[in-house]
Formats: C-alpha cells, sequence, structure tokens
C-alpha cells in the first residue's frame, strides 16, 4: 500500500496555498543591523558543559563493540548554533506577519544571505566558533548563509578531543552502527552559541511507509477490499473540481528530498500511462544533486539504494496530486553520520539562487530518540524555509501514533510522533488508512 506522505502533502501545498506563493520582491532584509554576540569570555577547555539529549537509546554496553580507530575520518559533520533570544522572537513574529495580509511584510520572503543577516549568529561569534573547530585539527568546509549551521570535518579522535566523547562501534540486532557512547561537552564560553553537533551516529531517518508484502489482492474478498490508485486520491481529497478548472500543477516544481536516486526513470512513466496521468503533457521528472552554495560539495550522488522504493512513491504521487507539476528528486548521498536528507534541505533553502515554492519529504525518525540537536535542526531549517517562502510538507507515516515502534510487532512506547514532521513549521499529512469504512463512504471511491 502506498505511503501518505508529504506526498499527499503537496496537494494541500499545490492545490490550496501554494499557487500563492510566487516569490516578489523581497523585503528589505535590514542587513546593517548588528546582531549582538553571545560569546563573551575567552575560551577555556578546562570549563565544560554537557549538551544534553544527544546519545541513542541504543549506544549502550550491551551492543558495544568498542572505540573506533582515532583516525577513523567523518566527513561533512553539522554543527547547529543558536540565534539569540531576541533574534528568535523577532523570527517567530516575522513568520507569523508573512501570512498576516494586514502586514507590511506579507509573503516578503527573504533570501536565504537576508536571513542570516536577520537573524544569524554574530560575524564574530562565528569566526570563534570556526577558530576553535580549526584549533582542535578539524576541515571547516563552510559556514551556511544562514548563519546557524557550519559544515565540518574531521577524524574520531578529533572528536574526542574537542567534543569529550568515544565514537563506539555498535551491534544493534545483527546489524553494525556507529556511535557516541556518552553526552558532548564544550566549553561553557560556548554555550551560548553551541546548540550541538546534529549527529554523532549513524541511525538516521528512513522511509516512513510500512510495506505490506501479500500485495495481491485476494480472491473472495469483494467489495470489503480497495486498492488506492490515484483516482481514489482525487476523489478522496476532491481534487476533481481542481483539475476540471485547469489548476492541475502547471508552473510549479515540486522538490522531493531524498538520499538514494531512482533505479528506473521509466517506472513513473509507467505509472502516468497506467492510472491515465499521462494526458497531462506539462508534467516532468528529473533526478539533481543539490550543491551547497559554497565551499567542498556535501551532495554527492547517493546512486541506488534500498529507500528508492520510497523514492518512486514519492514521485509517482507527487506526480498523482499535481500531474502537470515538475517533479524534482533532490538526493545527497548519507554522510557517515549525516542523513542525505538533511544536506539536500540544507543546499536548497541556502542557495543563492530562488529556493523551490514546495519540499516534500517521506523520511522520519522518532522525536524521543533522534536527538536534541538534531531536532532542533530540523526545526531550525523548516523555519529559514517558512522566512523564504517555502512550503514544507512531511510525512507522518504509515505507523500512526506509534512511530517509535515502526516496523516493530507491536507499540511499545506510546503515542509519539516523527521529529521531521512535528515542527511547528511544516504540515505533516500521513496515514494510509482515509477512514472510509468508519465514515461510511467507502462506495463512493
Amino acid at each position: 500500500m502506498f505511503n501518505r506522505l508529504g506526498i499527499v502533502s503537496l496537494c494541500f501545498s499545490f492545490l490550496a496555498c501554494s499557487l500563492s506563493l510566487a516569490f516578489p520582491e523581497h523585503a528589505n532584509s535590514q542587513s546593517n543591523r548588528v546582531t549582538r554576540p553571545v560569546i563573551t569570555q575567552e575560551i577555556d577547555e578546562s570549563k565544560l558543559v554537557m549538551l544534553t539529549g544527544n546519545t541513542r537509546p541504543e549506544a549502550n554496553a550491551a551492543n558495544d563493540r568498542g572505540a573506533v580507530a582515532a583516525g577513523m575520518r567523518f566527513e561533512h559533520m553539522l554543527l547547529q548554533l543558536k540565534r539569540t533570544a531576541e533574534q528568535e522572537q523577532a523570527l517567530e513574529l516575522f513568520v507569523e506577519d508573512l501570512q498576516n495580509p494586514s502586514s507590511a511584510n506579507f509573503h516578503h520572503w527573504l533570501t536565504a544571505a537576508e536571513f542570516g543577516d536577520r537573524f544569524g549568529m554574530a560575524q564574530q561569534d562565528v569566526q570563534v566558533i570556526t577558530q576553535w573547530l580549526t584549533s582542535h585539527g578539524f576541515q571547516v568546509n563552510q559556514v551556511y548563509p544562514n548563519r546557524v549551521l557550519i559544515d565540518f570535518s574531521g577524524t574520531a579522535g578529533q572528536v574526542m578531543h574537542a567534543f569529550h566523547t568515544e565514537i563506539h562501534r555498535l551491534e544493534v540486532n545483527g546489524v553494525m552502527h556507529v556511535a557516541n557512547l556518552r553526552e558532548p561537552l564544550i566549553p561553557s564560553a560556548l554555550v551560548g552559541a553551541i546548540t550541538g553537533i546534529v549527529s554523532l551516529h549513524d541511525f538516521r531517518p528512513h522511509p516512513m511507509m510500512r510495506l505490506r508484502h501479500e500485495y495481491t489482492i485476494p480472491s473472495g474478498l469483494g467489495s470489503n477490499y480497495y486498492a488506492v490508485v490515484p483516482g481514489d486520491l482525487a476523489t478522496v481529497y476532491n481534487f476533481n473540481p481542481v483539475f476540471n478548472a485547469g489548476i492541475s500543477g502547471r508552473g510549479q516544481t515540486i522538490v522531493l528530498i531524498e538520499n538514494t536516486d531512482l533505479y528506473s526513470m521509466a517506472d513513473w512513466g509507467t505509472f502516468r500511462s497506467t492510472f491515465g496521468l499521462s494526458g497531462y503533457s506539462a508534467g516532468s521528472l528529473t533526478q539533481t544533486n543539490p550543491a551547497p552554495p559554497s565551499g567542498p560539495n556535501n551532495c554527492i550522488d547517493p546512486g541506488v539504494n534500498a529507500d528508492d522504493g520510497e523514492a518512486i512513491l514519492d514521485a509517482e504521487y507527487a506526480s498523482a496530486a499535481a500531474p502537470n507539476a515538475a517533479i524534482q528528486m533532490a538526493a545527497c548521498a548519507d554522510a557517515q553520520l549525516t542523513f542525505g536528507g538533511l544536506i539536500a534541505i540544507q543546499n536548497l533553502i541556502n542557495s543563492t539562487s530562488t529556493p523551490p515554492a514546495i519540499i516534500s519529504i517521506s523520511y522520519g525518525e522518532c522525536e524521543t530518540v533522534n536527538g536534541a540537536a538534531a531536532n532542533a535542526a530540523f526545526n531550525s531549517a523548516y523555519q529559514q524555509a517558512a522566512a523564504e517562502g517555502v512550503s514544507v510538507f512531511v510525512a507522518a507515516g504509515d505507523s500512526g501514533a506509534a512511530t517509535c515502534d515502526q516496523n516493530q510487532a507491536a507499540a511499545a512506547s506510546g503515542i509519539t510522533v516523527s521529529a521531521l514532521a512535528s515542527t511547528p513549521y511544516n504540515v505533516a499529512v500521513g496515514g494510509t488508512d482515509f477512514g472510509d469504512t468508519y465514515a461510511g463512504t467507502s462506495s463512493t471511491y
């Protein structure tokens, strides 16, 4: 059965709100505004503060298989920075004003550079942090234009020296992983400036669909069994009147965030022709690897991996919801400790060109195990997207309220959500069950 998605995401996006997201002239960014520095003390490496909430529950003695070699290199780690409380309050108000027709800021989206000038860290603080990283031997690849994220690379030994936590090998359910065993520590002088390392492990977000292996319709079930197809999607969400009015996504680009290439581009065309969508001649499908705005390329072509089923599903049902839209797959390979999808998002919203109006993400991770810094990273990215006029839609997933028990035989973690879908700056859409039986509407589609 198909996933829910950020996919039906775009139904709301392109049919309801995103058509209004044509990019008008940008607002005055007040780029001459001076941001208050928050690093006001000399860095004393003997005075340390713990960054709590940044270890995985799997990082325990039972799973521990020993420390990795000190020389093991990790490319493109991400350091999430903090803005001041005053900046955060101003940003929240600004995002509200962007959607307020009576505000002078209504739909006055910012560029990434303008966003960094208004809501990023002071350049003085950024310089202190980059110098601190290089003093521990790290390579600083780039400071993103938003001035709240730094891409850096280094070894396990340098991580230990700077953040006082070892990276160990773990064996979890027969699969080998790497992760930090202890919470990171940083000098107290930097606490007001650093949220944390987005990830020091390789437990990454995963596709939010649940595959059903017995997908052939069993005989004898008759009218009690329904296979959901694009026509049902159009009926359930009442797209048909809009389609009939000539609104079908023409002129819109829907960017799907992936960490894999498609196994076959031809599958998309087969899907469209099979379900009567090929008559929408403006629809298209492309694959891209969005590069960062500067510095070494951190978006490597991932090739095809086990997530390709999610990727083609995203492309097919994005096209089902908006059959004349341009569907663009934005795929970056996972770095050792960084989810490729987050790299793709950051490169898109920090680009020097106009960002996409619609981003759809069908990956997720249990919020309670994702880590405090990673949760903050997605919140910050979506918040920036909102300030730039980007509509972000995220799959809530096929596990409903049991997100933390995805693919388990039974739910044991209580009511939970996906970290990628639970910020105030995205729309979460999810679930394969449309509630038709409960509502008594099964006969209508």
